[in-house]
């Protein structure tokens, strides 16, 4: 019943996204300026919620350099604090340097400081501060905050809606997210309402909307953003031409955001053109050295034997991390995979053991599940893996690592039909575990004799 109600709730957002005014008037909304400051700051928070950044890293440089000049003249501006310090945590997302973060922390709380009541931008700008250093429950806090400041701006939803989802209070994320839809019919909005459809399974749903999402996009970087969006979804789907082309798309929108060029890598490795994937990959690290990217290399240098250029990777990772916790940012999630995968399975179940204490959502239920599976434990290792499919979210590398802990369990049927679902939704999910899911898949045999791959 729950499951159902969830269900309905998406179905509603989706009617939602598609019976309102029209493009026209959505790009109005868009554009419409109200308070300054106020208004630039919360849309800049929204953003920097959804996703790494696209685009303009010069134009932000200038903004800020511009907002430091206006407060040396005006020390008492706390809607321009809270602008900074908003523009801040996007630059940190934008360059992968997280050393911007505690700036950021700073100049809000001076914002907070000067003006802390009916203070809307600097508290959604602590929220995306919180979220972007993986704080979800602060980002939550400040967020519910900003609501009773003003409950009828729509991005406000998002921040709270984000945060919920992360914890993984899912039916609370997806009532905001209807919120949000009905109070500001946007990008942002509609991105939402893609994902909340991808996790409860409807992928071809998800791509309706981000491509609303896209129709509504109000500079190239927005239709960078959008068409990465709609080339994951692509590519996680199995769909690799499709993928492809997004990926183009963004980057002949703009070329400055990142992911659609490491989509391209990844779209060239699934293709076999491994040297083509390195060498795409070897730039995305070069310009912007996310973990997430840095292990791709690593991985493809490791799968073609080149194993001093991996480790080399895999050490960059572990300083990154370093760098990130110093400047707050909670990595126990993305360590606890990391390790689990890469060599030291102790770290990697107290990681995500950590982790699974702040926050229970499916992400951190897969990696605790994997990690309890990397340590021997794979009875527990079960129960976490089918929480991580709850949702009936679509995920190829959950399904995978549910079926090999089946299959340590002595579980061949349940083993080999969730190992085939992960190939059937997309036999390219993980440049390490793809290849080893085939070979799982030969070791438990066809329960057809009839079928082969």
């Amino acid at each position: 019943m729950q499951r159902l109600a969830k269900f309905a709730l998406v179905i509603g957002l989706a009617v939602a996204v598609f019976v309102t005014s029209g493009i026209g008037a959505f790009r109005s909304l868009r554009s419409e300026a109200s308070d300054g400051a106020v208004n630039t700051a919360t849309t800049v928070a929204t953003g920097d919620l959804l996703a790494p950044t696209a685009g303009a890293g010069q134009g932000l440089g200038a903004t800020i350099e511009s907002l430091q000049e206006r407060l040396a003249e005006a020390p008492q501006d706390w809607r321009s604090f809270a602008t900074l310090g908003l523009a801040y945590v996007k630059q940190a997302r934008i360059t992968s340097d997280p050393s911007f973060y505690p700036k950021a922390q700073g100049v809000l709380r001076t914002s907070m400081r000067l003006q802390p009541q009916g203070n809307e931008g600097a508290l959604v700008g602590l929220a995306a501060l919180s979220a972007a250093r993986h704080d979800f429950s602060a980002a939550l806090r400040y967020g519910l905050q900003a609501r009773r400041v003003d409950p009828y701006d729509g991005n406000v939803y998002g921040v709270i809606g984000d945060a919920q989802l992360e914890l993984g209070r899912y039916d609370d994320a997806f009532a905001t997210f209807q919120t949000m839809v009905d109070t500001l019919p946007s990008l942002s909005s509609y991105a939402r309402v893609s994902y909340a459809r991808e996790l409860l399974g409807d992928v071809d749903g998800a791509i309706r909307s981000m491509e609303a999402a896209r129709d509504v996009a109000g500079s190239p970087a927005d239709l960078a953003w959008a068409s990465f969006q709609l080339g994951e979804l692509a590519f996680n789907s199995g769909r690799l031409d499709r993928a492809s082309r997004e990926f183009e798309r963004g980057l002949s929108a703009d070329d400055s955001f990142v992911p659609n060029l490491a989509g391209t890598a990844k779209v060239a490795w699934a293709r076999g053109e491994v040297d083509l994937a390195i060498e795409r990959y070897a730039e995305v690290v070069q310009r912007y050295p996310s973990p997430e990217y840095v292990i791709a290399l690593g991985d493809l240098y490791a799968s073609v034997g080149r194993d001093e250029d991996a480790q080399r990777q895999f050490d960059l990772v572990r300083a990154e991390a370093k760098l990130f916790a110093a400047n707050g940012v909670d990595t126990d999630l993305e360590l606890a995979l990391f390790d689990a995968d890469h060599g030291d399975p102790h770290a990697a179940l107290s990681a995500a053991s950590a982790e699974w204490q702040r926050r229970q959502s499916i992400h951190v239920a897969d990696a605790l599940a994997w990690a309890l599976h990397m340590n021997g434990d794979d009875i527990q290792a079960a129960r976490y893996a089918e929480r991580a499919l709850a949702l009936g979210t679509p995920n190829a590398l959950f399904l995978f690592h549910a079926g090999a802990i089946q299959a340590a369990l002595g579980h061949d049927d349940a083993a080999r039909s969730l190992v085939h679902e992960a190939l059937d939704t997309n036999p390219h999910f993980s440049i390490q575990h793809a290849p080893e899911a085939e070979a799982l898949l030969e070791d438990l045999g066809s329960d057809d004799p009839g079928v082969a791959r």
